[in-house]
C-alpha cells in the first residue's frame, strides 16, 4: 500500500438540492498522500464489513483527516485526540490485514 512517491487527487463536493433563489455550492481541492486512495477504498470495501458507501467515505476521511493531525499533532484541537485516533488506525490496520490475508 505505502509508496515512496505522492499520488494526487481531486476531492470535489456537489451540493445536490440548492435553495431556490441560490445556485447549489460546490467545494473542490486538490491534495497529494503517499496512500493510493483507490486501494484502500477496494481493501475497505473489501474487509471492512461496512457498506460499499460508507467504506468510501471512511477511506477518504481517513486519508484527509490523519495527514493533516500528523502534521498538526501539538495544534490543541488534536492533542488530546491523537492518542484515540492512532488506537482506532492501527486497530483497522489489523481487521483490514487478518481478513485481506
Amino acid at each position: 500500500m505505502n509508496s515512496n512517491k505522492n499520488n494526487s487527487y481531486r476531492i470535489t463536493v456537489e451540493e445536490l438540492i440548492a435553495e431556490a433563489d441560490k445556485p447549489a455550492r460546490t467545494i473542490e481541492f486538490e491534495f497529494e498522500d503517499r496512500e493510493d486512495l483507490f486501494q484502500l477504498v477496494d481493501n475497505l470495501k473489501r474487509a471492512s464489513g461496512l457498506q460499499p458507501t460508507f467504506a468510501v467515505r471512511l477511506a477518504v476521511a481517513l486519508r484527509l483527516l490523519g495527514p493533516m493531525m500528523v502534521q498538526q499533532r501539538k495544534h490543541p484541537l488534536f492533542v488530546d485526540f491523537m492518542p484515540h485516533f492512532k488506537t482506532f488506525m492501527l486497530q483497522l490496520k489489523n481487521t483490514i490485514k487478518s481478513k485481506l490475508s
